[in-house]
């Protein structure tokens, strides 16, 4: 494997993170975290409120629209019995997201299940009001992979399943906040701009964003643009093999529109991802060119990156080019839209093709996120997390941020 970055220690990407550090809530004016700059070497602090005037000038912008869905559902069985959690994890019928949350009579999820053991029986069930009618919802188990359950959900009345989340879900906050879900995570947990449902965890670089910043950020002739990545709750399982070659990458769903990819090709400035979602669709776009180059007729089920492909693949072509073929590519079958998924890894090793830079927050110790940031910053992670650590930054996903240039 290229560089062999398979036998990437992962014991070699930690460092001491102690729990009062981790930011349990956002502050109270999301743009007045601390941002730490990073450019060849060179470390520098400002508030993110001055992100724009730190922006490159003539760079695009681009941004993760996912929206965040209130994923836990929990279940009470008979008689003040165990609580059953049941957390939506990805839809299966309908596998398309849009198309889950209108359903009105049932759906099927992939999803975790806590307290499982308790779960006996065929079917857990729960009633609950949305506006004037009484709906009863049954959960019943109809497989399994591998640690996730598959449920099919069933409901009577006219309300839809997305109405059903909203009334009685709660949004899935990460597990390292060591908290219960609060009132406020429903609007602090969301992006400014979010408003595609579909992930079960935020964009979290995002959070720090107001309009009146973007409003600033447009004022200054810099591009937005925007694609979806819905995040899985796989961002939050650590890896717990010794080297990342065992480390198998959880899926995730990926939709970026034709008029996206020409603004992509035409854009002759660089291009800042905010966040590690949109790094890794932006890079992963990339691939799924490569492999339409070797194969203009590959069917939509092959246009979907595996983990390793980036560190096994000999075919090298510009960003721009990979792009056209995807925009060739839905021409020739008259549609505006890529939708896909990606399971790419971006380790140490890695070579950027899209990304020029990235806004991110500070991630957890010994995480494939970690990994992200360390291959872009040529192995330079640990003078800045170190600084992070020395001058008061805020961690992980309500904490403070970071603009990263190459």
């Amino acid at each position: 494997m290229l560089n062999n970055v398979d036998e990437i220690r992962i014991e070699d990407y930690n460092y001491p993170l102690p729990d009062d550090r981790i930011a349990k809530h956002p502050l109270e004016q999301r743009e007045m975290c601390k941002l730490l700059t990073y450019s060849h070497g060179a470390i520098g602090e400002h508030l993110f409120r001055d992100i724009p005037a730190l922006l490159p000038q003539g760079s695009m912008l681009v941004y993760n629209n996912t929206r965040v869905i209130n994923a836990r559902l929990r279940f009470r069985k008979p008689n003040g019995g165990a609580l059953i959690e049941v957390f939506c994890l990805e839809p299966l019928e309908p596998s398309d997201y849009a198309l889950v949350f209108q359903t009105t009579s049932r759906c099927r999820w992939l999803c975790f299940v806590g307290n499982a053991k308790r779960w006996k029986e065929e079917s857990i069930s729960q009633t609950i009001s949305i506006g004037e009618e009484e709906i009863t919802l049954s959960a019943t188990r109809t497989g399994r992979r591998g640690n996730a359950f598959e449920i099919e959900f069933s409901w009577n009345g006219n309300a839809t399943f997305a109405s059903i989340l909203d009334a009685i879900g709660e949004i899935p906050i990460p597990p390292y906040l060591n908290r219960g879900t609060e009132p406020s995570d429903s609007s602090d947990y969301q992006t400014v701009y979010s408003h595609v449902e579909g992930s079960v965890a935020a964009p979290t670089a995002g959070l720090h964003f107001t309009d009146a910043l973007l409003e600033e950020i447009d004022r200054r002739g810099i591009i937005r643009k925007e694609l979806t990545l819905h995040v899985g709750a796989g961002t939050f399982q650590p890896v717990k093999s010794e080297t990342i070659g065992d480390h198998t990458m959880h899926t995730e769903f990926i939709s970026v529109s034709r008029d996206f990819l020409i603004s992509l090709i035409n854009h002759p400035g660089k291009v800042i991802a905010v966040g590690t979602t949109s790094v890794r669709t932006l890079e992963s776009l990339y691939y799924i060119g490569v492999i339409l180059e070797r194969n203009p007729d590959a069917s939509h089920e092959e246009l979907n990156v595996p983990q390793w492909l980036p560190y096994e693949c000999d075919t090298a072509i510009d960003a721009s080019r990979a792009l056209q073929n995807i925009v060739d590519y839905l021409d020739r079958h008259h549609t505006d839209r890529y939708i896909g998924s990606t399971r790419i890894i971006i380790a140490p090793g890695y070579r950027f093709h899209i990304v020029d830079g990235i806004i991110t927050n500070f991630h957890q110790p010994q995480s494939t996120l970690l990994l992200l940031v360390s291959a872009f910053v040529d192995g330079d992670w640990q003078k800045i997390y170190r600084y992070a650590l020395d001058n008061g930054f805020r961690f992980l996903s309500y904490g403070d941020s970071s603009l990263l240039l190459r």
